[in-house]
């Protein structure tokens, strides 16, 4: 049975986990204490022999052959091998445990998605859970050691009631060779298609939800069969054992204590058990222990997984959520914090100093600032308003062109689309222009004239003579000398204006054609 100890360490304080060092059972000491044992006698039948039975002569060998040995012994890295070694093999212990199938899930959606109260509603549900459990068993007695002692053939999981005689039949008639673990997921999924046929589950979408969830309980059947077939390369499990022993073997010669009075550097001391030899081959073969233990958590470890009390504990709870709790609802009540604009859970008297703790709001709520690093500062060179800032973007939209040097038909949709609006002032439009306060008359051509910005602050200019139109002038930007610019004639645009600009609406327009 799995050894917990986690209310033992809930709070961390002085010495947490001293209280644990005298636990046996799942312990190292029960795991390691012969491999020590074992160890230790050798180390001291080799000191022994060398204090008692060898000669001066073999003595002085003896102590050269130790002397390498301790130098050498370094070579091996089996803290770096055995480090990558134990951290695989927990994470794939861990990743079993999470491909254990529990059935919490699927037999939510089987009450929900399965109606009917009664005989046959009831029979449908049970069977589903049935199916979805005896898959669980199959598998499990193909991996666990302790599963397959409960279940050692067909026969006991039919006398259990996870299979009936009928259905016995039908499984060893199907001809594979392979594990048959998910025959019954395909019973599964038949029973759910004739149960939507009928009408139990009412519709598609119902149906697809329940062989989603089976479909999720199977692929973790079927990553226990995987974990189980494919291991951790047998080269890297080897290359670790035998990386550990060699090392402790070089060390049962290496670590012995020689006489000092031969003046070897690093033997001054002459003890007879070595401590810190014993803790170094504590820790490395502890370490493999630990690997050993936990690359195949379906046997009967102290610290492997509880399969057969977790097929007992899925089996009886998926059968009470299909069966005594379908359709069993309490009668609906207000809560007690109905008319509390605040809902919140009472506190005891051991936990009562929590509620003058505030609430967590952010860790930059809790930083403060001066009054006058708090203040807005106005950006350099931004004294403009809104609608200032509106016109000069449209100066610099617009093309220059004769419809609108000459106040022609775009100048005057774009009045009518300002006046419109209301964005521009005649004050705004004066005072956005840098050249507004020039009084020499010295002051460079800017947008202030243009008609495409004033057309519609003016009076209206009289009509043009009747008779052919003389091309008006454009400017001509493309000079890069310090000659005055040159104009090119070009046709006046005829026609309408152009699509983006917008078009207004109703009698004014009208006027304007």
């Amino acid at each position: 049975m799995t050894v917990t100890y986690t209310a033992r360490v809930a709070n961390a304080r002085f010495g947490g986990f001293s209280q644990l060092l005298l636990l046996w059972r799942g312990s190292i000491y029960k795991l390691l204490w012969r491999e020590l044992l074992c160890f230790l006698g050798l180390y001291m039948a080799l000191s022994a022999a060398y204090r008692l039975v060898l000669a001066e002569d073999q003595k002085r060998y003896f102590e050269k052959l130790v002397i390498y040995c301790d130098q050498y012994a370094s070579l091996i890295p089996v803290s770096f091998v055995l480090g990558f070694y134990v951290t695989l093999v927990v994470n794939r212990w861990w990743n079993q445990y999470l491909c254990m199938p529990m059935p919490d899930a699927l037999m939510c959606v089987v009450v929900g998605t399965v109606h009917g109260r009664d005989e046959r509603g009831r029979l449908y549900r049970r069977t589903l859970m049935r199916y979805a459990g005896l898959s669980a068993v199959l598998i499990l007695r193909s991996v666990s050691t302790a599963v397959f002692k409960r279940f050692p053939t067909i026969d006991h999981v039919v006398e259990a009631g996870f299979m009936t005689r009928e259905e016995r039949k039908k499984f060893e008639n199907l001809n594979s060779s392979y594990n048959k673990y998910w025959v019954p997921c395909v019973w599964f999924s038949n029973l759910a298609a004739q149960a939507r046929r009928e009408g139990r589950i009412r519709d598609n979408s119902a149906l697809k939800l329940l062989l989603e969830e089976l479909t999720v309980f199977r692929g973790k059947c079927g990553m226990l069969f995987h974990y189980d077939w494919i291991s951790i390369p047998l080269v890297y499990t080897q290359v670790v054992t035998i990386a550990v022993y060699s090392y402790f073997l070089a060390c049962l010669i290496g670590r012995q204590f020689l006489d000092p009075a031969q003046g070897y550097s690093g033997h001054n001391l002459d003890l007879c058990v070595p401590i810190f030899t014993l803790l170094q081959f504590f820790f490395y073969a502890g370490w493999l222990k630990v690997a050993e233990q936990l690359i195949n958590p379906f046997g009967e470890d102290d610290d492997d997984f509880e399969t057969n009390f977790l097929i007992d504990r899925n089996f009886q709870v998926s059968m009470l959520a299909v069966d005594e709790m379908y359709d069993d609802l309490a009668m609906l009540e207000k809560d007690l914090y109905w008319d509390a604009a605040e809902a919140r859970a009472p506190y005891t008297a051991a936990t009562a100093f929590l509620m003058q703790q505030p609430s967590f709001q952010g860790s930059t709520f809790d930083i403060t600032l001066a009054k006058e690093d708090m203040q807005f500062q106005r950006l350099e060179g931004v004294d403009v308003r809104l609608g200032e800032t509106h016109g000069d973007f449209l100066q610099r939209l617009l093309p220059l062109g004769a419809g609108v040097t000459s106040g022609g038909l775009l100048g005057r949709r774009l009045s009518l689309m300002r006046r419109k609006n209301s964005f521009l002032s005649d004050s705004s439009t004066t005072a956005s222009c840098a050249c507004a306060g020039a009084s020499d008359g010295t002051a460079p051509e800017c947008g202030c004239g243009d008609p495409l910005l004033d057309s519609g602050l003016r009076e209206p200019e009289p009509d043009p003579p009747v008779g052919p139109e003389p091309p008006a002038p454009v400017l001509n930007f493309g000079t890069t000398s310090a000659e005055p610019f040159t104009t090119t004639p070009m046709p006046a645009p005829r026609g309408p204006a152009p699509p983006w600009l917008p078009s207004p609406i109703g009698e004014e327009e009208e006027s304007l054609t």
